[in-house]
Order: structure tokens, then sequence, then C-alpha cells
């Protein structure tokens, strides 16, 4: 036989471990905070070791429960992936992604019908989300992410970099101060994305111009509500090159400068680790990564500066 903790408690352990808390492992895991700690004292007295120190705030990890929760964590991670194999239905063709509403409303959406020519029989299920998902306890399957691509305990693919351009209404052009240089923003509103003023403050930097004092500023919650104020023109944004794409190649928008900053972030596509795929959620990411390298080879702003 076998000589195993009580299972239960080796889940109770490993959440409170990864949360810092007994109290966040009794949320998660649906149970009272007496429960978790009953549990742990359990497990304690199985090994005749301590596990954790506690205080008031927190609880840490002692250096025999660190050590404990490495094999422990892998031993876990190998059950889940064990019974994801399988009670997975691998051959299911319905795929829930959750992706930001810029992304979804500028980008996949005006593709979507090239993904529903090639894959007819798989069912994309898509919701408009800024957050980040936690995949234990969602039924989302993959999601498309935006940042530094340092996210734990999950997977992550590269889809492209964010590189940010100026970009304004064909009718700024037409006034009485046109965009013919950098120095010119200073007859102009630059229209900001709220927490994130740097990046014009960066790109003024970048195009030698950075001490100037534009006319105004407009600071709005999104990069989508940015780029639809640059539209109405209400000034001049910052705006992801390959997102705003179709409005750049259709002239609803211009680039006046030819002046990329560069995010230093980047778009992911993300999703539960260790987690077999299945039929769908494979065509969805070759799929996309497709689409993504094809955009940045025929960057419709790279051609439109070339003329």
């Amino acid at each position: 036989m076998r000589r195993l903790p009580p299972l239960n408690a080796l889940r109770v352990f490993e959440s409170s471990a990864r949360n810092c808390s007994f109290a966040a492992a009794a949320e998660e895991l649906f149970v009272t905070a007496s429960a978790v700690s009953h549990q742990i004292k359990t497990l304690e007295e199985y090994l005749g070791v301590s596990l954790f120190s506690r205080n008031k705030r927190k609880v840490e990890l002692t250096p025999a429960g660190e050590q404990y929760l490495t094999s422990i964590k892998h031993a876990l991670d190998e059950i889940e992936v064990a019974t994801q194999r399988l009670t997975a239905n691998l051959e299911t063709n319905v795929v829930t992604i959750s992706v930001a509403p810029n992304f979804l409303t500028r980008w996949l959406m005006p593709r979507m019908a090239r993904f529903q020519e090639k894959y007819p029989d798989i069912e994309l299920q898509i919701n408009a989300s800024m957050g980040l998902i936690d995949f234990n306890r969602s039924n989302t399957d993959m999601a498309v992410y935006f940042g530094n691509g340092e996210w734990e305990d999950i997977e992550v693919h590269f889809l492209r970099n964010v590189m940010l351009v100026p970009v304004c209404s064909p009718r700024l052009m037409k006034g009485r101060f046109p965009l013919n240089k950098p120095e010119d923003l200073r007859h102009h509103t630059l229209i900001y994305v709220n927490k994130r003023k740097y990046e014009w403050e960066n790109w003024l930097e970048q195009a030698g111009v950075a001490f100037i004092t534009p006319k105004g500023s407009l600071q709005l919650s999104s990069s989508q509500l940015a780029t639809a104020a640059a539209q109405e023109g209400l000034g001049v944004a910052l705006a992801d090159s390959t997102l705003t794409s179709r409005e750049i190649s259709s002239g609803h928008l211009l680039v006046p400068f030819d002046i990329m900053l560069d995010t230093h972030k980047a778009f992911y596509l993300v999703y539960r680790k260790h987690r077999p795929l299945t039929a769908g959620m494979k065509a969805f990411k070759e799929w996309l990564i497709s689409e993504m390298q094809a955009a940045d080879a025929n960057d419709p702003v790279g051609e439109e500066w070339e003329e």
C-alpha cells in the first residue's frame, strides 16, 4: 500500500500556500476558513512537521513547507493533466474566447469571415473582457492578453509587438495648422488614455520635441475611445498601427508622422497551463498566429508611408 497523506488536505495545503492565506484558500475551495485550518493541522500532524508559520495578518511557509510545496504542486499538476486528457472531448469544435474590446472590434471581427470560411465547422463563442481570466474557475478556453508576457500558470504564445503611431482625422490636415512636422502638434489637442500619459511623453521625446505645450488635452478611459475621438477630429491620438489599419487604409484616419513608438508590450494568446488543446482550439491558435504574421508582413501603415 502507498503511504499517502489525506489528498483533500494536500489540495488545501497547495491553495493556502499559493494564496499565502487560509481565508483566500477557503474562498477558492468554497469551504470555511476553520475547515482550511483544520485540514492544515491534520496534514502537519500526519507529517510531523510545521508547514506554515502563522501571524495575525498572513501565513508563511516554513522551509519544510516550501520544500514540500514544490513536489505537491508538481504532483497535483500531473493529476490535473491526466484527468483532463481522460475526460476532455478533444474533438469538440466549440471554442470560448475572451479578448479586449478594442482588439475584438478593430482586429478580430473584421477577419472573422476568413476564419469561418476556412473552418466552417468550428463555433467561436467570443466574450469582450479587459481583465485577466482565472482559467481554473472559468469556462473560457483561450484569451488574448496585452502586456509583457509574464503571467503565472498559463501557456503564453507571442502574437505581435504593439507599436504606436500618431493618428488624426483628415480634417486636421486641411485646417489652419496642418501637421507638417512634429512641432506642429503644439497647435492641437493631444488625446491620452487614462494612466498612460507617458506614451505621448515618450513619443514626443523620440520625435525630438519633448518640451512643446499642446493646445489642450483630452483624456479617455481606453484606446478604443481615444481612436474614436481622433477620428471625430477632436485631436491627435496614439494608436496601435495594426488595430487601426482599416481606418488608415480607408482614409478615415491619417498617420501624419512616420515615427513609431515601441511600447515594449505585445499581444499574446493564452490558455490554461498543460491543457490539451481541442480540435477547435488548435485551429483557432494556428489561424490567429497566421493572420498576425500576415498583418505584419502587409502592414497598410507601412504601405502608406512609402507612397
